[in-house]
């Protein structure tokens, strides 16, 4: 009894083995189907994140709630391209003239209108830390203004 019981639990752990890979590749794959990382067409609105290298809890949650927010509201304008989101860390090498371009002094959320491959006007959502303690307000607020935005592409 007990080598077919040990059989049995080697069988039944090879099988959980299998099952769990699968079900993680599956999770994987579904996390970055149809996610744009670059904006394949000319007019497209970019959401960004800028962070430096410390980071507070309050930044965190400014990062994950735009990201949130973002996929909640605008799974098919990311899927499509029309939005982009980036996290940049602007103290990483290349990352500087972000300060200059959006007026950074802080971490931020700046919304970027591009048509014809140009950047033509951006927003720095400076409320974002004044809706830190309400996501609701926090996520209303960052789809109010990238709707407005994503009304300009048309």
């Amino acid at each position: 009894m007990r080598g077919t019981l040990l059989e049995i639990i080697m069988r039944n752990t090879k099988l959980l083995i299998i099952v769990l890979f699968f079900f993680s590749f599956l999770i994987c794959a579904d996390n970055t189907r149809g996610q744009q990382i670059e904006a394949p067409k000319n007019n497209y609105v970019i959401a960004y994140y800028f962070h430096g290298n410390f980071r507070c809890i309050n930044c965190y949650r400014i990062e994950r709630y735009s990201k949130e927010a973002i996929g909640q509201y605008f799974k098919d304008e990311l899927i499509s391209g029309k939005l982009v989101f980036k996290v940049i860390n602007i103290e990483e090498k290349g990352n500087k003239h972000f300060i200059k371009d959006y007026q950074l002094y802080t971490k931020s959320l700046v919304i970027s209108l591009v048509k014809d491959g140009k950047e033509v006007k951006f927003d720095n959502l400076t409320k974002v830390w004044e809706f830190l303690w309400d996501r609701q307000k926090f996520y209303d607020y960052v789809k109010e203004e990238i709707t407005k935005y994503l009304k300009q592409l048309e």
